[in-house]
């Protein structure tokens, strides 16, 4: 008996000492993670700065948002432009503990354990908190071993938790995670699938955003709007459990239906296209190379501007504070522009309204006698044919097929054969069975305006339209485009004759005009 008694504390003795040497072994593990004996861990500066790459805004005077410049589309937001929808959902659907915890959730691991290696469950829910989460989408794996990698989740999740409030890890975690369809971030996710404001969306579509998390395609709303749907109610359901709905709220909310207003980021959408490329081309500049450049003039232009204002390549003359220059695509830079909201949409509507409604049905009319349409009836047939060889020469269409070792002949043949394609028309985007060549063509009818306009007392450019649709039509009437002289002059000339003390309604007779000039002899202009 007493042998036994002996044998027994022994064991106890043993499970003790093993135990606690397990402690110290963990506990000096997480020290050389975290002192990055086992990889990449990040530095104290990295955790209170920690980098994203984060779309520039190109903003109008009077604040509003007039387009992006970025590769990942990703703007940032304050925890105060969160709807209070997205974070309750957000902690019901993924960490219910996480105002009690400090960025490592014990109960949830021991019910994952229990669950999954006791009772052998495959769902048995998952045991990262939000912050674990947070820091994943930070410091991604880097292709080690996976509970390697979830240790050192662990490490970052509590730093990050003794650096941050709730809230601020909460606002970092809606900034970091992805959305499909290119959005980065709540911001763009609200903009894409619902055109909104994260703090204008519905309790609903807070919802949906929050439910996509769990697969980005398996739940998306416009691929998978059935699973996007039933992935919604659930993150419902997960509110309701937590107390953030009532049983009739809950049962109310189910039964809305999926609604989206898809607003896919495209660098072609947005307001101010025209002047928003001028500006990306004007910031992005490199120091001139006179090898670059056709004409003298063009590069003495160049070198100029590189030479005399700032703003001409700012983000290659400029550098960050670890000397790398800035990168329009990645920084999240903030573009002012003079530029007036309302007046540019003004003038976009009145440039599209001159050209459509009076100047195009005037010219189709004049152009239907005309055998050589909409070309000058005076050019040869060999003069149209270099033009709509050039024209297709130029065309994207073309040098890909170039690219892929088509030869000249196989291309042309190719472009006189009908495809389905989206062309365009003063009433939108038109899906059409149509040759590239005829396509090509069919824009050739289509008149081409730009329009500027200028405060006289501080030379601000207040609107500012390049042509009538960028996404058909990328050269800038404005900037590219050619000034005939005696129109340049006008100005001027009306100018004088206001300053005279004529008005705009002053009448003058039309009639030919003589002037005397110092030799004695008469001018007559005409």
């Amino acid at each position: 008996m007493k042998k036994e008694s002996k044998s027994f504390k022994k064991l106890i003795r043993f499970f003790w000492i093993a135990f606690s040497g397990f402690i110290v072994l963990l506990f000096l593990w997480f020290i050389l993670i975290s002192y990055g004996v086992f990889g990449f861990m990040p530095r104290f500066d990295e955790l209170e700065n920690p980098k994203s790459s984060l779309a520039s805004e190109g903003l109008s005077s009077d604040q509003k948002v007039l387009g992006l410049f970025y590769i990942k589309n990703r703007t940032i937001v304050e925890f105060n432009d969160l709807s209070p929808f997205l974070v309750e959902a957000l902690i019901a659907t993924e960490d219910s503990r996480f105002k009690d915890h400090s960025g490592i959730d014990g109960r949830s691991l021991a019910r994952v354990f229990f669950k999954t290696f006791l009772l052998g469950k495959k769902s048995a829910g998952g045991g990262s908190t939000i912050s674990q989460q947070l820091a994943k989408n930070l410091f991604p794996r880097d292709g080690t071993n996976i509970l390697l990698a979830k240790m050192k989740e662990w490490v970052v999740s509590v730093q990050l938790e003794k650096r941050y409030t709730k809230d601020e890890i909460i606002t970092m975690y809606f900034n970091t995670v992805e959305y499909g369809n290119n959005a980065y971030g709540i911001k763009a996710a609200a903009k894409t699938y619902f055109n909104k404001l994260p703090s204008e969306l519905k309790l609903e579509e807070a919802a949906v955003l929050v439910g996509l998390l769990k697969g980005t395609t398996m739940y998306n709303p416009i691929r998978n709007p059935e699973n996007s749907f039933n992935r919604r109610n659930t993150v419902l359901s997960q509110m309701n459990k937590y107390d953030y709905l009532s049983n009739a709220e809950l049962d109310s909310l189910k039964e809305i239906p999926l609604v989206t207003d898809f607003s896919p980021p495209s660098h072609n959408s947005g307001k101010a296209q025209y002047i928003r490329e001028y500006l990306r081309l004007f910031l992005t500049a490199n120091e001139p190379n006179e090898d670059d450049y056709s004409s003298d003039e063009a590069y003495e232009h160049a070198k100029d501007e590189w030479e005399n204002n700032p703003l001409y390549g700012w983000c290659n003359k400029n550098e960050k504070p670890n000397g790398e220059n800035y990168n329009l695509y990645k920084d999240g830079l903030k573009i002012y522009t003079t530029i007036n909201s309302k007046m540019q949409m003004y003038a976009e509507q009145a440039v599209k309204n001159h050209l459509s409604k009076d100047l195009q049905k005037a010219f189709f009319k004049e152009q239907k006698s005309n055998k050589k349409a909409p070309f000058s009836s005076k050019l040869s047939d060999e003069q149209v044919k270099k033009i709509m060889d050039n024209s297709i020469k130029r065309s994207e269409r073309y040098w890909n097929h170039k690219r892929n070792g088509l030869s000249h002949d196989s291309i042309i043949k190719i472009f006189h054969t009908p495809v389905k394609t989206s062309v365009f028309s003063w009433d939108g985007p038109k899906e059409m069975i149509i040759s590239p060549y005829d396509s090509i063509l069919q824009t050739k009818y289509y008149l081409h305006a730009g329009f500027i306009s200028i405060e006289p007392q501080t030379g601000y450019v207040r609107s500012y339209v390049g042509g009538i649709n960028y996404t058909y039509f990328k050269f800038d009437n404005v900037s590219q485009g050619k000034r005939q002289v005696g129109s340049t002059f006008k100005p001027f000339i009306y100018s004088l004759i206001i300053e005279k003390g004529y008005s705009p309604c002053t009448k003058v007779p039309n009639i030919e005009v003589s002037f005397k000039l110092p030799d004695g002899k008469l001018y007559t202009p005409g």
